[in-house]
């Protein structure tokens, strides 16, 4: 499958299957569009139609172009066929019931309270609860178990607000360094905050044991202060901004990522990415709301050109700023063209329910974070094990291949399929598909795609280590032909 787009005036053409990039002039651009339905004699004739009145086309050119889109289809650099649809359920097939990641839940309680928040305030439709040091204890032992030969495991904090129960997190982390070499492990920490109750403590912890940190910002601090309120209505902005920036500085200004969510108030949200970045913060993420079709938050069709068009705003300036020496990195345009992950990661999906799950303050299983809360989800729990097996397997068949409707996207391979919960509060199936959700990713990917090309041309350093679908560390799991 090869698609073809235009965007600040790069003409670009990606071969789905292989993942090569071309970036070409006008005329190769129509070459290879006309390239798979006619011949060479028709092509030229329509080629010399369009463009026969230009001094730099001639009919001996359009040839010899037609001839480099020839070679190009048979070095499966064009047009290449699909092959890898046999090896779609192979990774997690083969990778068994190895476990790499857990997501601690350790404070379902916030002392924000915002008012897009999909977990409910934290209590995830439940009571509000903490996670003691027992359960996390037998959660770190859980995720050795059942990890196999991995070395690496991750494990996030997570709530609610997790430092809500920071004692217990530092307790956790202190738990699992006493063991992981004894075990033959690696554990990376990562921790998502609101950032209230940030203070010396929990920066110099961080800097010495967290591998990442998430920090909620929306941007400006109207747009911010409108949803990201305390119980008294009272906005958040003023007292996390000096936080945050203490923290990052810290962190020498870097493993951290300043994520936004954005909504219907607020489409034009590349001022709040612009925002956080004229601030000092350099690594920005901003996500579309999550929330019932008919509120007030929620993003309407009629949001949906608005929001194309801010993403390429987005891209144009990035490259603006980055001439400028004052370049910023969006988590959504990290596109590495040249490596990235294998194939198996690309197409497999997410590893949610099989190799990643998420950990009740009580001790169960689900299969990620936005499932918490539905009993139908629940797969286990930490003492016992999986149990829900069928459920279990609706998450291992799930890969870019088992949605009809992700067969004949361009993207599948950058998706891999897209994420299970948004398809499952959309359609009502993990396996379906969120079509508001591919429309913007679509976008965000074309954007990425076009930086990377631009940048290539500018003579700038390429972005490193950065993928469209996560970051892939070679795992042991990873399957060698």
């Amino acid at each position: 499958m090869v698609h073809q787009y235009k965007l600040n005036g790069y003409n670009i053409v990606l071969d789905t299957c292989s993942g090569s990039v071309h970036s070409v002039d006008e005329v190769a651009y129509d070459i290879i569009e006309l390239y798979p339905d006619k011949s060479e004699d028709e092509i030229v004739k329509i080629i010399m139609d369009r463009y026969g009145d230009r001094e730099d086309v001639t009919e001996e050119d359009v040839r010899l172009c037609i001839e480099d889109v020839r070679e190009l289809v048979a070095n499966h650099k064009l047009y290449t066929p699909d092959t890898f649809e046999p090896l779609a359920g192979e990774f997690k097939k083969r990778s068994g019931d190895v476990i790499k990641a857990l997501c601690l839940h350790v404070s379902h309680t916030c002392n924000l309270n915002c008012e897009y928040c999909f977990a409910a305030q934290g209590k995830y439709n439940g009571e509000r609860a903490i996670m003691s040091f027992e359960v996390g204890k037998r959660a770190i032992d859980f995720l050795i178990e059942h990890s196999g030969s991995r070395h690496n495991l991750e494990v996030d904090f997570f709530g609610g607000e997790p430092l809500m129960n920071w004692d217990v997190c530092k307790q956790i982390v202190a738990y699992a360094r006493s063991i992981e070499k004894a075990a033959g492990k690696n554990f990376r920490f990562t921790l998502t905050t609101n950032g209230m109750l940030i203070d010396d403590d929990v920066i110099e912890f961080c800097n010495k044991e967290m591998s990442n940190v998430v920090l909620s910002l929306d941007g400006r601090k109207e747009v911010h202060d409108r949803t990201r309120k305390d119980y008294a209505g009272n906005g958040s902005f003023d007292r996390i901004i000096p936080k945050f920036k203490k923290l990052v500085e810290a962190r020498g200004n870097k493993n951290y990522y300043m994520r936004g969510t954005y909504t219907h108030l607020n489409t034009d949200f590349t001022n709040d990415i612009l925002t956080m970045a004229d601030m000092g913060f350099k690594e920005l993420s901003m996500e579309p709301v999550v929330c019932k079709p008919g509120d007030p938050l929620a993003l309407t069709e009629a949001d949906l050109p608005v929001l194309k068009e801010q993403y390429e705003i987005l891209a144009k300036e990035m490259l603006k700023r980055d001439q400028e020496g004052r370049g910023f990195t969006f988590y959504h345009y990290m596109v590495d063209l040249k490596s990235g992950p294998c194939i198996y990661k690309r197409i497999s999906g997410c590893g949610a329910g099989t190799e990643y799950m998420a950990v009740t303050p009580w001790g169960d299983l689900y299969p990620c974070h936005q499932f918490v809360g539905d009993e139908s989800y629940k797969l286990g729990d930490i003492r016992n094990g999986v149990k829900n097996h069928d459920r279990q397997e609706e998450f291992r068949v799930c890969n870019a291949y088992a949605r009809p409707d992700c067969r004949k996207c361009w993207a599948m391979h950058y998706c891999s399929g897209g994420c299970a919960a948004n398809a499952y509060h959309a359609s009502g199936d993990v396996k379906g598909i969120y079509e508001y959700g591919c429309e913007l990713f679509r976008k965000r990917i074309e954007c990425a795609i076009m930086i990377a090309c631009a940048r290539d041309e500018l003579g700038l350093e390429p972005v490193s280590g950065a993928t469209a679908g996560g970051e892939c560390d070679s795992c042991e799991s990873c399957i060698k032909d």
